[in-house]
């Protein structure tokens, strides 16, 4: 069941310990997290706005542990609660942590555990994922984090369900939201579900958000393979693959450049990503159709043979399944957002890759194609389609590539 763009699992739900309140929120902060994340519910449940029509909460900011807590721009913080004060809590919320591949405090994860045992709604904003994962509380459950993050909780968490696609998940009792602003999203949706859609939306016209964005996060992505498969063998097969995007080939002809069967190379592949080989491989064609659209006068059957699609038909097809336009009229809304000033990168001459990329590189450094900025706009109008389009999913049914 899916409510604000959240997959909604309907769970059963602890009731929560005589210990605890509904309205008590604790923030559990960690040194080296970035301060915009870490504010985010601080300033959602942390300041009285009960003028506005949005009811109190009571905010206990708690250190996950000793010292001072370093932050962005090297500014230091003092939490005034430790860990014993989430036992007060009837919702924890673990904003950020500081790396994906360090392990969180086992102090601070016997705390959410306890927490979670004793009915707290535990919420996890962007890497924070990270934290819950590690306490074992997404286990066997649907999850999301960060789109750039996404593959690795995947990897490193095989029992979470990961889904790179959605601003955040309520899993009843545990939720999670993608990177920064999608803290925003899930925070109000906290709101929403403890006071009403008034109270949410009066929060949101306080803060200057929507009350509710729709879609997800899939078409902020912007590469689709985490950073540390740069070490792993199958390291050379995709870069193989960027540099050879133009030419048609399917997954069974990068599974024999890997000298794996087809089903051994899916396994391998979706265990180091996350993602499907054929999913992740139209992907790629996918932008790269993208940026002859923007970069050359290239025809869209022109951009299709380019891509290594086997007709302008298929290339249409994914297109507009991953980006909700066709090619043509994203060109034309690429341009018509462009400064007039700006003049347009040079046409590509011949087959291959473009000149301002080493597709090598890319692929051995973040095995992937980055992207424009993308705005905030959630429609799919034509004035929104180049800012909303820059896409990958990770989530998609596997389909043929031509």
């Amino acid at each position: 069941m899916s409510h604000d763009s959240a997959a909604v699992s309907e769970g059963v739900v602890r009731k929560l310990s005589g210990r605890r309140r509904r309205e008590i929120v604790a923030v559990l902060l960690f040194s080296g997290g970035p301060i915009f994340e870490s504010s985010i519910p601080l300033s959602v449940f942390g300041i009285d706005r009960q003028d506005a029509g949005v009811p109190r909460y009571r905010l206990l900011v708690c250190a996950g542990e000793d010292g001072p807590l370093r932050t962005t721009g090297g500014l230091e913080l003092t939490a005034p609660h430790g860990l014993e004060a989430i036992a007060r809590a009837g919702t924890v919320v673990v904003p950020a942590w500081r790396s994906i591949t360090s392990p969180p405090p086992e102090d601070a994860l016997d705390a959410l555990r306890r927490a979670h045992e004793e009915g707290a709604r535990i919420v996890g904003l962007c890497t924070g994922a990270f934290v819950l994962a590690a306490a074992g509380l997404l286990d066997g459950r649907p999850a999301t984090t960060h789109w750039m993050y996404a593959p690795t909780l995947a990897k490193r968490y095989p029992s979470v369900h990961v889904d790179p696609r959605e601003l955040f998940v309520d899993d009843g009792d545990v939720l999670t939201s993608a990177g920064t602003a999608a803290g925003i999203d899930l925070c109000l949706h906290i709101v929403r579900t403890d006071h009403g859609t008034e109270a949410a939306g009066a929060l949101a016209r306080r803060l200057v958000v929507p009350p509710r964005r729709a879609g997800g996060q899939e078409r902020y992505l912007d590469r689709s393979l985490p950073e540390e498969i740069g070490a792993d063998p199958l390291a050379e097969v995709v870069a193989w693959a960027l540099e050879h995007l133009h030419e048609q080939f399917d997954v069974e002809t990068l599974a024999a450049r890997a000298y794996m069967s087809r089903r051994t190379f899916d396994r391998r592949f979706r265990s180091l990503t996350g993602s499907a080989p054929l999913q992740w491989l139209i992907t790629q064609r996918v932008l790269q159709a993208q940026r002859l659209l923007e970069t050359s006068d290239y025809s869209v059957d022109e951009v299709a043979g380019r891509c290594g699609f086997r007709s302008p038909v298929a290339l249409r097809g994914h297109f507009r399944r991953q980006l909700g336009s066709s090619p043509a009229a994203y060109r034309a809304a690429y341009r018509a957002r462009r400064p007039q000033n700006e003049k347009p990168a040079d046409i590509l001459e011949g087959p291959g890759p473009l000149p301002s990329q080493s597709r090598r590189t890319a692929a051995a450094s973040s095995f992937g194609l980055p992207g424009a900025t993308a705005s905030a706009d959630t429609g799919r109008h034509a004035s929104d389609l180049y800012a909303a389009a820059r896409a990958t999913l990770p989530g998609q049914r596997e389909r043929p590539v031509g």
